[in-house]
């Protein structure tokens, strides 16, 4: 081991896996730093509720990182990655047994929205179809960061995606395509009446079209596990269990690199008050469950698709996220729900399944919210609740419990609210340093925000290794 190492990563999520793979590639001697005894962060599996039962505490589907320009560009299938791909993407039901779906098929789905907005979706989408290579490395990354490689679509969708989805649902007449666009737009946890919010619903339609909505093979777990096998191969070291409390208790390196919280970079590097006015959003109340069969949806198309929305109106989508963000306790919630054991066999026992259901509570919320989410689920799915062998449920101390850069219970490791939704921890030109010119941060709170993409590892170690170049 070399007498200094070149970069020290604390947080073995993707991103700081992603972080360390890239810089480990081009020369550096790196080590990986994991409070937790193993590796994943947001990207775990764990026997939750009964042996054999196979869940993902945090992250489930990943439509950003089958599409990621980072995952892309490292040899992840050779390391045990293999995705699967539901038969439907998504399937967002109705009280009357329809569902609006998403599929491969741009057509099937406009079709699914009904004849009087088909031609409306199609002429929202067409566009941007055949583009997600450039489109995701243009946007996946901070904007003022060098000129994009495709400035005509990027220009265009950037147009089109800074614009709240309740403006861009405007294009719609019925209430199942605005269902559905209200439903993509809940993954930002804000309401859909702000900045930007309808770039997020078009970004995940997108993705669904152009590689679909999968999940990694064995769980969630099987994507960290692919990048912590990769940094090892390229000689990088990882640590579990070990706790970084202070800059101090890390090996002498040129570059230390934080998938953490800005506040707790903060805390770590002695940096005071640097982030002072990063605000975090409002948090989620989820439960995992064993169920002794498949979720009786009475749509059809929701029994075969990895994700559904349950939460028919864009009005009630709405509200919903408006009670979180406004701090109330959740009555009617908007649930993301995935149902991966009906893909991935592995994920259960033979007949037997794995469920996952979140909706959105106030950060910090300490109540009870399985009622509610029960509730809804028997709305859409009558009988489920008959199905349930256990349950591991999880409000936001919990959800914060499990991964440290849940403040408050916050997946997103930030409010998507006002500037902060596009700038991100604060306005700099470099994002990812830090007022230590040896600091850099590459959690989620940097651009391009959450999601299991690695994106903003990648970015992290490019102005990494432009320092240490430089240095």
């Amino acid at each position: 081991m070399p007498s200094m190492l070149d970069a020290v990563v604390v947080g073995a999520g993707p991103n700081g896996l992603t972080a360390a793979a890239e810089l480990a590639r081009r020369g550096f001697s790196v080590e990986v730093f994991e409070a937790a005894e193993t590796i994943g962060g947001g990207a775990r599996t764990e026997e939750l509720t009964l042996p054999g039962f196979r869940h993902d505490p945090c992250s489930a589907v990943h439509p950003l990182g089958i599409g990621s320009p980072a995952f892309a560009a490292m040899p992840l299938g050779r390391h045990g990655l293999e995705w699967l791909q539901p038969e439907l993407a998504l399937a967002h039901p109705f009280p009357d047994g329809s569902a609006a779906i998403l599929t491969g098929s741009v057509g099937e789905s406009a079709m699914s929205l009904g004849p009087q907005d088909a031609g409306a979706y199609r002429r929202l989408l067409a566009p941007y179809l055949g583009h997600w290579d450039t489109l995701a490395e243009d946007f996946l990354r901070t904007p003022w960061d060098g000129l994009p490689r495709d400035p005509y679509h990027w220009v265009r969708f950037g147009l089109t995606a800074i614009q709240p989805a309740t403006l861009l649902s405007r294009r719609f007449r019925g209430a199942k395509a605005r269902g559905l666009f209200a439903g993509l737009a809940a993954h930002a946890i804000a309401p859909t009446s702000g900045i930007a919010t309808g770039g997020i619903a078009l970004l995940f339609a997108l993705a669904a079209h152009e590689n679909g909505w999968p999940v990694p093979r064995g769980g969630s777990q099987a994507i960290s596990d692919a990048l912590a096998s990769y940094v090892r191969e390229l000689g990088g070291a990882i640590r579990t269990g070990t706790e970084v409390k202070r800059l101090d208790e890390l090996p002498p390196a040129r570059a230390y690199v934080f998938d953490t919280s800005p506040t707790a970079l903060a805390r770590i590097a002695g940096l005071g008050n640097a982030y002072r006015g990063y605000r975090y959003g409002a948090s989620c109340f989820k439960i995992d469950y064993a169920l002794s069969g498949p979720v009786p949806w009475t749509a059809k198309e929701a029994r075969r698709a990895g994700t559904v929305h349950v939460g028919p109106t864009a009005g009630e989508i709405d509200g919903a996220l408006r009670a979180a963000v406004a701090g109330r306790d959740p009555s009617v919630p908007f649930l993301i729900t995935a149902q991966p054991s009906l893909f991935d066999p592995s994920r259960a026992p033979a007949g037997r399944h794995v469920f996952w259901a979140y909706g959105h509570v106030p950060a910090g919320w300490e109540g009870d919210a399985t009622e509610v989410v029960e509730r809804q689920l028997e709305r859409f799915a009558p009988g489920f609740r008959d199905l349930v062998l256990a349950r591991a449920v999880a409000g936001p101390p919990q959800l914060a419990a499990r991964n440290a850069n849940y403040v408050g219970g916050d997946i997103a490791c930030g409010a998507f609210a006002g500037l902060q939704t596009v700038i991100r921890p604060k306005l700099a030109r470099v994002p990812y340093a830090t007022a230590h010119p040896a600091v850099f941060l590459c959690s989620s709170a940097t651009p391009p925000g959450p999601g299991v993409h690695g994106m903003s590892g990648h970015h992290a170690a490019k102005a990494v290794w432009r320092r240490l170049r430089a240095v």
